[in-house]
């Protein structure tokens, strides 16, 4: 099913911090762990740390350390400790979090990173130094406030990871109306500049959405291809949810008035209907500078 962050299992309320917890299952590929809680003023740092086990001593490995830091410069670090020794730190400065404000983290398990988004927003990518497999602890430290820890087990990439070819081209299997959902499963490559994805009807070839994230200029074009002429391009946007290397789930929801765009859970945008005959758009495809994993519709 799509993304949801309603439908968590384990849930964890109220954790006293320093919180160091068991996780029930493997951290299979599409797992998520979702974090919410909020910055106290007189917070420093403080720490999500996806451990081997919980020993103190020695120190059980950490595969994952994701480390906010509000002193001198407002940053995240990220590392893996192993045998006690900390590797190189991964560094982001596009910072998310804010003393008094809450926050919502996702942490998305893919096959060879972790995913972070923090309130919604695409945060940063850290490739496996260890095996998610060994993961078996939560561990929360520092001056945080935790409201609720949840676990959402389900997994995707069942396609086995082995990618649909672009360009890719499909009958729907049923013809587009209102209440009718498309969904995308893919990876955007790590040296991309766009892709596209249309909507369009097979039998006159008019494009009734077309869809263009451009990853070099931050735009997600909208625009339909009508009577053999483009209309007028649609941009404006609250933020741009793609990045380079991240995975993505992307829904497109047919409305009576209106298509709606939503990314990893977050609704994007809406697309007010300029192809009025929704019953004869058939066909999707897709191209660009992705892998794609997955395409449904129903």
């Amino acid at each position: 099913m799509m993304l949801s962050l309603n439908n968590l299992q384990n849930v964890i309320y109220n954790p006293v911090i320093p919180y160091v917890g068991t996780i029930s299952e493997q951290l299979e590929p599409g797992t998520l762990i979702v974090l919410r809680g909020h910055v106290p003023s007189d917070s420093d740092r403080f720490q999500v740390d996806l451990q081997c086990g919980s020993s103190v001593k020695p120190r059980a490995d950490v595969a994952f350390h994701f480390n906010p830091r509000f002193k001198r410069a407002n940053c995240i670090v990220c590392n893996t400790l192993r045998n006690e020794k900390w590797g190189w730190e991964e560094i982001t400065y596009d910072m998310p979090f804010k003393k008094e404000k809450s926050f919502e983290i996702v942490i998305m398990v893919l096959k060879e990173k972790f995913q972070v988004a923090v309130n919604g927003k695409h945060t940063l990518l850290y490739a496996h130094r260890i095996s998610p497999e060994r993961i078996d602890t939560l561990g929360i430290y520092g001056k945080v406030i935790i409201h609720s820890v949840g676990f959402s087990f389900s997994s995707v990439q069942k396609s086995g990871g082995s990618q649909l070819t672009l360009p890719f081209v499909a009958r729907l299997n049923s013809s587009m109306g209102p209440g009718r959902t498309v969904v995308i499963k893919g990876e955007v490559n790590t040296n991309a500049k766009g892709f596209t994805v249309d909507l369009l009807s097979g039998k006159s070839k008019d494009i009734a959405l077309h869809l263009n994230p451009r990853l070099n200029m931050k735009a997600f074009v909208r625009n339909s291809f009508l009577q053999e002429a483009w209309g007028e391009e649609e941009r404006n946007i609250t933020c741009f949810p793609f990045s380079r290397g991240m995975y993505f789930e992307m829904i497109i929801y047919c409305d009576v008035r209106e298509f709606k765009v939503a990314v990893n859970g977050v609704h994007s945008l809406e697309y007010k209907h300029r192809f009025k005959e929704l019953s004869k758009i058939d066909t999707l495809e897709i191209d660009g500078d992705i892998h794609l994993l997955e395409v449904r519709s129903w």
